[in-house]
């Protein structure tokens, strides 16, 4: 026969295991998503330890140097140094560009882009995060993928998200800066998702980034590149790119999203951007 003493203290262990992942649950941010689109600019708001594996295949339409298409395969890192601020290392990888028309089928590493983000505002009650944050991309890449260009540039942003329960809007808007205003443009450009948790197995989102360049460099190209290329067009000085998009993730554990998306070009200034499709996962620790 069981000792009474046993039982109460099994119980009561029981209950403390019960509240405490009754209490790590209750956080609104428990079921929202990272953004998916414009993996290199549409920073999260939220705060996390994550590693992201991210696959990207960019379609070049034909009025850019007859077309054709791109291959991204990178990893991003972000490091939560505490519940507030975290070091965050946001583009790298190789690229596989390939344009027949103009004769280049190239491989090489893009620049690598690295910072930091502070959630200066995490208000639990009214589910609300806004997240300034500053990143660095050095000119580290690859030239024969339009990567290596100018002196490095600086991208100043906010990020917020407002909750409303499952119901998430999700935004960011910042100003990359150039080093060298001859060689690479700057760019206003700004992001923004709604998502709704469904289920862990289906999360549901919609999306639409912008570029606006608000000063031309000396470069010859008649367009501006997006998220990947600053091409430092004298011609696009003025111009906005914009392109929505839509996907979803998935909730595989605790611990990992999936997420796949379809974004496309948008209004009169089509640029560099046709069709693109991201599949990404985040792993958190």
């Amino acid at each position: 026969m069981n000792n009474p003493c046993n039982l109460l203290v099994a119980g009561a262990v029981a209950l403390i295991l019960s509240q405490s992942n009754t209490a790590q649950g209750e956080s609104w941010k428990d079921n929202t998503i990272a953004p998916v689109t414009n993996p290199f600019y549409f920073e999260a708001a939220q705060v996390n330890t994550e590693l992201r594996p991210v696959f990207i295949h960019h379609e070049i339409p034909s009025s850019f140097l007859g077309g054709g298409d791109a291959n991204v395969y990178g990893v991003q890192a972000r490091w939560a140094v505490n519940d507030r601020l975290a070091l965050i290392a946001t583009k790298g990888g190789i690229c596989d560009l390939d344009m027949p028309a103009a004769g280049i089928n190239e491989t090489g590493w893009a620049d690598l882009g690295f910072g930091l983000k502070y959630a200066a505002v995490d208000d639990e009650e009214n589910q609300l995060l806004i997240t300034p944050g500053l990143k660095l991309e050095l000119p580290s890449g690859s030239g024969g993928i339009f990567q290596n260009n100018g002196d490095g540039e600086w991208n100043v942003f906010v990020s917020a998200m407002k909750g409303f329960d499952d119901l998430h809007f999700t935004g960011s808007v910042g100003a990359r800066i150039p080093n060298d205003n001859d060689e690479e443009s700057s760019f206003l450009h700004w992001s923004a998702q709604v998502d709704y948790y469904t289920c862990k197995w289906f999360i549901p989102f919609i999306a639409f980034n912008s570029f606006t360049v608000l000063s031309g460099g000396d470069g010859a190209t008649p367009v501006e590149g997006y998220d990947l290329i600053n091409f430092g067009s004298a011609a696009a000085e003025g111009d906005t790119y914009s392109a929505i998009g839509f996907g979803f993730r998935s909730r595989l554990h605790d611990r990992v999203d999936l997420g796949l998306s379809y974004e496309n070009g948008v209004g009169s200034n089509e640029g560099i951007m046709d069709e693109r499709y991201i599949v990404d996962m985040v792993i958190r620790f």
